[in-house]
């Protein structure tokens, strides 16, 4: 049987360091593209970790997903409310000025303001204070045990550099304009942007100023977008790509009996769910006028009951998803197991539309990307299907990601009435679930902005509050439980699975494939 090491472990990352010397050139293909080089324009998996191979933050994970120092060789909680950051010295961004504390507080500043998408990175209300040029304290209203656990996706921008460039200001997922930044590049990390055609190919050339040791032996890298997973597949059998991802499942078998190539597997930690516009009084898509039935639960556990869930497992994800009861990996919770789905059962279904007023079923649109999760399309059009069978018809509108997430997100004023969604929690904790996911936003999406449908629990939002600075792990598991059961309850979500990690690799090249789905060039070595 032929087999290839994949788990993260400290062994694969030394495998074949100590022959590297030659430098290689590493071709790889995503299905998706890569648009914008600002690392604060979309909170997207792909998109964060293609930035985290040229920028870096305080902190990074490792190939085990430990937290480890990155631009910070320490850190310490000088006072309850206070963390103090120790900056590594001697490092510089790619066109040579010098990193210091200066470039953490503009980063904290512009990562916070109008357009980024990643605003929860830093507490609101956190202030940043320099102590010297190595030196930085984040002050915070209160206790905060979990303040780094997502910084190895905030990236450190060059205050002098962004400035320069008139690129201050962060060009949104929705901006028709690019800036500079969303166009050019300039990080600390182990790789430098040499090249970047928007949505077309992106070429990285090794930093040769970094500062760590690597143990890569890659001198460059090219991405190119790959929709087609025909063609995304043929070009890593012929041996013109070294690397493909995601690959169908119904070719992992193919992958694996040719020469030179091996599928590798293995459990993601995103959770995949549907979500509905639960603010709007009227939605914005559907033949239903004055009102809106997503208001109302029994619609929405309706929707919940009509979806075939081991059906979509077996036919569209050929088993490599694990249906899910909550919107969280059960490898991130220890209470996981304490909640099931509601069961797939079309009569509950109807029977609670009717009760709901809607006997007769609805229309509603539904938005879906096409190019971004595994299968995503295919998903929504067999929940579509499933959801025919109640009554309900749905206009799908499947779309490339850029256009998706311009529609859905904050910065295309969440105009959607029904959607597909992903999410991995970035810290790997139910906190980042709850805080982006579940509490309560405005209309401009202050508050939890990626929770799209815009529905408001408060006693879900005073639960994240008392999960942020629980420190005992027992009660924060309670308190997390508790909230989890309020959105089961309420069916404020319908999570359908995890879904699995499908990559393919030349026999010549080694890896990590991490849970969270983050391709890491400084992991790779091509013999």
């Amino acid at each position: 049987m032929k087999t290839k090491s994949i788990v993260a472990a400290a062994a694969l990352l030394t495998a074949g360091a100590g022959s590297a010397v030659q430098a290689e050139t590493l071709k790889f293909a995503f299905q998706g593209t890569l648009n914008n080089l600002d690392p604060y324009t979309l909170n997207e998996t792909f998109t964060l970790s293609s930035l985290g191979n040229v920028y870096e933050g305080l902190t990074r994970r490792g190939s085990d997903l430990a937290i480890e120092p990155a631009l910070a060789e320490r850190w310490e909680i000088v006072e309850p409310n206070r963390w103090r950051f120790y900056l590594r010295k001697d490092v510089k961004f790619h066109n040579g000025n010098d990193f210091t504390a200066e470039d953490v507080a503009f980063s904290v500043e512009r990562v916070q303001s109008e357009g980024s998408d990643l605003t929860t990175r830093v507490p609101a209300d956190a202030k940043v204070e320099i102590v010297d040029d190595h030196t930085v304290d984040f002050v915070l209203s209160g206790p905060n045990p979990i303040l780094h656990y997502e910084w190895d996706t905030f990236y450190i921008m060059d205050k002098e550099w962004t400035v320069e460039n008139d690129a201050v200001k962060v060009t949104s997922a929705s901006d028709s304009t690019a800036n500079f930044a969303a166009l050019n590049a300039n990080g600390t990390g182990p790789f430098k942007v040499d090249s970047h055609e928007a949505g077309v190919k992106t070429v990285y050339a090794k930093n040769d100023g970094w500062w760590d040791t690597p143990t890569h032996n890659l001198d460059t890298v090219e991405f190119t977008p790959i929709s087609s997973d025909a063609t995304r597949v043929a070009a890593l059998l012929s041996g013109e790509l070294d690397m493909v991802y995601p690959i169908p499942v119904q070719d992992i078998k193919r992958i694996n009996d040719n020469a030179g190539t091996v599928a590798l597997t293995g459990p993601e930690l995103r959770t995949i769910f549907l979500g509905m516009d639960q603010m709007r009084d009227e939605l914005l898509y559907s033949d239903v006028k004055g009102k809106n039935p997503f208001k109302d639960a029994k619609v929405r556990k309706a929707f919940y009951q009509a979806i075939d869930i081991e059906g979509i497992k077996k036919k569209v994800m050929r088993d490599l998803s694990t249906p899910s009861a909550i919107m969280i990996s059960p490898f991130l919770f220890s209470k996981a197991g304490a909640f099931e789905r509601y069961p797939y059962d079309p009569d509950a279904a109807k029977a609670l539309l009717a009760e709901a007023g809607y006997a007769d079923g609805f229309t509603v649109g539904m938005d879906c990307p096409n190019d971004r999760y595994v299968n995503d399309e295919a998903i929504c059009q067999a929940v579509a299907a499933m959801l025919a069978r109640i009554g309900v018809k749905v206009d799908l509108n499947a779309q490339p990601k850029a256009k998706y997430f311009a529609k859905v997100l904050a910065s295309g004023n969440f105009d959607t009435s029904f959607y597909l969604l992903g999410w991995t929690p970035g810290s790997l904790d139910s906190w980042n679930v709850l805080s982006n996911l579940m509490n309560c936003r405005d209309e401009a999406g202050t508050g939890s902005p990626f929770n799209l449908g815009g529905f408001c629990d408060e006693k879900i939002d005073s639960l994240t509050k008392e999960i942020l600075v629980e420190v005992d792990p027992e009660k924060r598991d309670g308190l997390i439980q508790n909230a989890y059961q309020i959105s089961h309850d309420n069916a404020y979500y319908v999570p359908l699975h995890q879904q699995g990690l499908a990559w393919g690799v030349a026999d010549n090249v080694e890896l990590v494939q991490r849970a969270d789905n983050q391709f890491k060039f400084r992991f790779v070595t091509k013999n």
